[in-house]
């Protein structure tokens, strides 16, 4: 017999992490029948109680915690693989909370690599690049069809095309009156993309149509592990950096964005899941003129790691294929190239990483989880 111990705002019951507390409200709310079985929204609102709900009593039943409510006819069955996913995890399982692996220098062969079709028609392809690119935060899709639909046609395959100011595409080449520096044959220092929007995209795609020119390498690395490196090697200065917000801007003619974002993101449990850097949209910094005394020294130190060759990937870019990377950890770049060598020409757009992982999740659900990698593409880059 499963001891379940009431009291006036919830009850205790032992789980496989040991004895738990529920707050019967939250109990009230986790119910099934909450939720529409056809919209798979919430149809339940607690404030529609008269008062706050009370378990009449409790029992285990069939793998789920039965409960009869004081003030209700309502008898709720939830699920016991609820409960114990919240005792020892704290949420829900998400198949698509899969841990961020750091990487350097040495990874660029190990890429993930999907052929466009694939990602179209097989649902085990595409769930291997949708995890990649929650795990590495990059990956490439080769062999591309060169047609004006094909990016569009990977894009839509994992979320729907994010808008930005220059529209729902950008033309990365030389252009003779540029309104971004990607636009020039110039070398491009380390950076995330469009910080000065308040949110900034997330997921960005890089479709190489062209590239005979000479030079123009493309750079990549791993914000995570910089900024994990940061916090080994000096954590006061990555403290700085991740609780500190600075300025950031994009404007020309007809546009004028502006935000304040953290360079190194974390989340609630202090993980990195990202940074934001962007020194040709960096603003006049608006902290106080004392702490600046030590937030810059903390902010160049960043930048300089960012230069070295252990975090570095480079790479030449080659037609048919499309990079994919996450826009909030990534952090890109490219060295110069002689403009009238040839012609160097990528289409790019954005999708949301929200967007990414509900594709994996409805994937994972079907029984893809990416799990099952194939030999490396070695094609270039």
């Amino acid at each position: 017999m499963i001891k379940i111990t009431l009291t006036d705002t919830g009850l205790t019951l032992p789980l496989f992490a040991g004895e738990t507390y529920f707050n019967y409200c939250w109990l009230r709310d986790a119910c099934p029948s909450c939720i529409d079985p056809q919209t798979r929204e919430r149809i339940f609102d607690v404030a529609s109680l008269a008062e706050l709900p009370r378990a009449r009593s409790a029992h285990i039943s069939d793998e789920a915690l039965v409960i009869e409510w004081q003030a209700e006819t309502q008898v709720s069955h939830i699920p016991l693989s609820l409960l114990e996913s919240f005792a020892t995890r704290g949420r829900a399982e998400d198949p698509a909370d899969l841990p961020r692996t750091p990487w350097y220098a040495d990874h660029g062969p190990r890429f993930t690599r999907v052929p466009q079709q694939a990602v179209l028609s097989d649902p085990d392809a595409k769930a291997r690049l949708t995890r990649a690119l929650i795990e590495d935060g990059i990956a490439i899709v080769t062999q591309m069809e060169g047609d004006e639909d094909s990016l569009p046609r990977l894009v839509n395959a994992i979320g729907p095309i994010t808008p930005s100011a220059e529209g729902l595409f950008f033309d990365v080449r030389v252009e003779i009156e540029p309104t971004n520096l990607a636009f020039t044959s110039g070398p491009l220092e380390m950076h995330t993309d469009l910080p000065g929007e308040e949110a900034a995209p997330g997921m960005q795609f890089l479709h190489c149509l062209e590239n005979t020119v000479e030079g123009g390498l493309s750079l990549f690395l791993d914000g995570v592990a910089v900024a994990e490196a940061l916090r080994e090697e000096d954590p006061d200065a990555f403290r700085l950096l991740a609780d500190n917000k600075i300025p950031f801007f994009y404007r020309h003619d007809n546009w004028d964005y502006r935000a304040h974002q953290r360079v190194i993101e974390t989340d609630p449990e202090g993980r990195v899941t990202g940074v934001t850097i962007s020194q040709h949209l960096q603003d006049a910094m608006d902290l106080p003129q004392d702490l600046l005394d030590s937030y810059y020294p903390a902010f160049i130190k960043f930048l300089k790691m960012m230069q070295e060759d252990r975090f570095l990937v480079r790479f030449r870019s080659e037609a048919g294929n499309c990079v994919i990377f996450d826009n909030h950890r990534i952090v890109h770049g490219r060295e110069g190239y002689v403009a009238d060598s040839g012609t160097r020409h990528l289409r790019g757009c954005y999708t949301d990483r929200g967007a990414l992982r509900s594709t994996y999740r409805v994937l994972a659900k079907q029984g893809f989880d990416g799990r099952t990698t194939a030999e490396p593409d070695l094609c270039s880059a």
